[in-house]
């Protein structure tokens, strides 16, 4: 299933937990650098989306163009994989059927490229983040034939940046609610999230059902001590900038 099919599924509550973060927003548009014309790619309802600048977005899925707020910027219906622009017009990747395609693309219309994307290696987000590691196992499994982070930035010739997640981040993305486990009990989180409903049900259930318990029982708590002193946690996500 691609990224837009997917969203055009599951994006009917997407507003709801998906929000700016702005400690997450002010590092990906200080990573714009100068550009006053902006192509975001992939760009759901408009998060992330610089108000000082010429923002086109690029969205696949109707379901999330329909909720873009009044006033966000326009937006065409197309794929990163072919985008609709002539070459070098402008200065989400884990959901691109082929995402070193989508990059090339990114590379041919944009003088400058900033992806927000994750290390998918067991050093990074897969080993980093208790809710991987512990409790989907399965997520390994989506990941596998995807590009490493290391070949993602040479296609473009990207360094990559850490993205710290703030223990109180108010976008509901996966790893958003790394201090706040409770939070990946309520549907309405996990709706918003494309992990679960790929992982599918059984999954997600058996993963509810384990985290339950070990909340309940103090094993969570445990297991995960030293995050709870922290601010802002280190979970593989990246800005790669070209």
């Amino acid at each position: 299933m691609s990224g837009g099919q997917l969203y055009d599924t599951i994006g009917a509550t997407y507003t709801v937990t998906r929000r700016t973060e702005p400690r997450i927003a002010a590092q990906v548009w200080a990573a714009l650098g100068d550009a006053r014309t902006v192509l975001n790619v992939g760009a759901g309802t408009g998060s992330y989306e610089p108000p000082d600048r010429d923002v086109t977005a690029v969205e696949p899925s109707a379901l999330m163009r329909a909720q873009r707020p009044a006033g966000a910027a326009p937006c065409v219906a197309a794929t990163a994989q072919s985008l609709p622009f002539k070459d070098q017009s402008f200065a989400t990747v884990h959901h691109w059927p082929d995402p070193l395609a989508g990059l090339r693309e990114m590379r041919r219309v944009a003088r400058r490229v900033v992806v927000f994307t994750h290390d998918d290696s067991e050093a990074g987000w897969l080993g980093r983040f208790w809710l991987t590691r512990d409790y989907l196992p399965e997520v390994a499994g989506l990941l596998a034939g995807r590009p490493s982070l290391g070949e993602l930035a040479a296609v473009i010739g990207a360094r990559a940046e850490p993205v710290p997640v703030p223990w109180d981040c108010a976008d509901g993305f996966f790893e958003a609610y790394w201090r706040r486990p409770q939070a990946y009990l309520d549907d309405d989180v996990r709706r918003g999230v494309s992990v679960w409903a790929r992982v599918g049900p059984r999954a997600e259930q058996r993963a509810v059902r384990g985290l339950c318990d070990d909340l309940a029982s103090g094993r969570w708590a445990e297991r995960n001590r030293d995050l709870l002193a922290l601010d802002a946690a280190e979970l593989g996500l990246r800005l790669l900038i070209a």
